[in-house]
């Protein structure tokens, strides 16, 4: 399965589709900021169930994480898997009409959520455990995880005596076939050019070095623009994939891990996930629940057994959950976005800059 994430200038298209979110509502009055845990638990568990989008089952083990919500609290959990365009897109469409309480996006949509006005405020008692990078500052989003890019190898798909590549130049210099997804709707595709422009020099302001980067891969016919999913690892349509960690490692085990080598280039590029509890909640309480439990040691535990990274450096982590993750040691330069207006402003240059530096060179 592949979430797959819109970009952000599709997110704002959408969002500005459906007209702006100035008017009033039920929970435009609600202030969580005062609110106790016991209090949050007490109105959870009235209203008796919660209900999200793009959480699936099988991503970052959320399945886990609303077993346990439902086990303690008694709160019902029912969830449709989409981008986050799309998520935030359908809290404004929908307005008063809600059908969904909480939703998990990309980075670069917390912020678009909190300017459209979709997003509710809600810190969390681990506030101040989160990185000052990983939240805004009064709570519409907040990140709870983290992943790191990497390559993932097909042993299977290499030549004998040829070894997994470790970094850009070994791809760039090798004879392997990188299946990278479709850049106009994969989140995952565009920090995998992004990671290849900050490799060769670039940044967020500059994505030319990794528009040439694969470019040369199109003109040698060593690229493609389908998904490294789950289902095309298994069947062998994957020579080399750059993904998330969690997604790599996830994948590969539920195909075969020994069958599968993953790398992370000396430079990883770096991104996070926020939950946006929406403005119009039905079930606004249970969706602040939610995110106060996520946050929790169990939460980010059960996060960490989904392969992502906890945001949490404090969180106590199980040994089962440990065993999931690659060792620091492998991560060698962590970059993160350090402007992200530029990096907006970027992405939606994007779609037409891989169309005209890239696709018009595929073979």
């Amino acid at each position: 399965m592949i979430r797959r994430m819109k970009w952000l200038v599709v997110a704002l298209g959408m969002l500005l589709l459906v007209g702006c979110t100035n008017e009033s509502t039920a929970t435009d009055a609600l202030d969580l900021s005062k609110i106790t845990v016991e209090e949050l638990e007490k109105k959870a568990k009235e209203e008796g169930q919660v209900h999200s989008v793009g959480m699936p089952d099988a991503w970052a083990n959320w399945k886990e994480t609303w077993e346990d919500i439902e086990k303690t609290y008694g709160i019902s959990h029912t969830d449709t898997d989409m981008s986050s365009a799309e998520e935030l897109a359908k809290f404004a469409a929908e307005k008063t009409n809600a059908s969904a309480d909480i939703g998990d996006v990309g980075i670069a949509f917390g912020p678009v959520a909190e300017e459209q006005g979709l997003s509710l405020k809600y810190k969390t008692s681990y506030w101040d455990d989160i990185p000052e990078w990983a939240k805004d500052d009064d709570g519409d989003w907040l990140l709870a995880y983290t992943g790191q890019m990497c390559f993932i190898t097909d042993k299977q798909n290499l030549p004998e005596g040829v070894e997994a590549p470790k970094t850009f130049d070994d791809i760039l210099n090798g004879n392997f076939v990188l299946t990278i997804g479709d850049m106009e709707t994969a989140n995952q595709s565009q920090f995998a050019l992004l990671n290849a422009a900050v490799t060769y020099g670039g940044d967020e302001k500059n994505l030319q070095p990794g528009l040439d980067f694969f470019k040369k891969l199109a003109e040698q016919g060593r690229l493609k623009t389908t998904d490294a999913s789950l289902a095309n690892l298994e069947t062998g349509e994957v020579q080399v994939g750059m993904l998330w960690d969690f997604n790599a490692l996830n994948y590969a085990d539920a195909v075969d891990r020994d069958r599968f080598v993953i790398t992370v280039p000396p430079v990883t590029v770096m991104t996070g996930y926020t939950t946006i509890i929406n403005r119009y909640a039905a079930n606004p309480y249970s969706a602040a629940l939610a995110r106060e439990f996520i946050l929790s040691d169990e939460g980010q535990d059960n996060l960490a057994k989904g392969y992502a990274r906890p945001i949490r450096e404090n969180a106590k982590i199980s040994d089962e959950a440990k065993k999931k993750l690659l060792p620091p040691s492998a991560y060698k330069d962590i970059y993160k976005v350090k402007d992200s207006k530029a990096w907006e402003e970027s992405t939606k240059q994007l779609a037409q800059l891989w169309q005209e530096n890239v696709m018009a060179y595929m073979k």
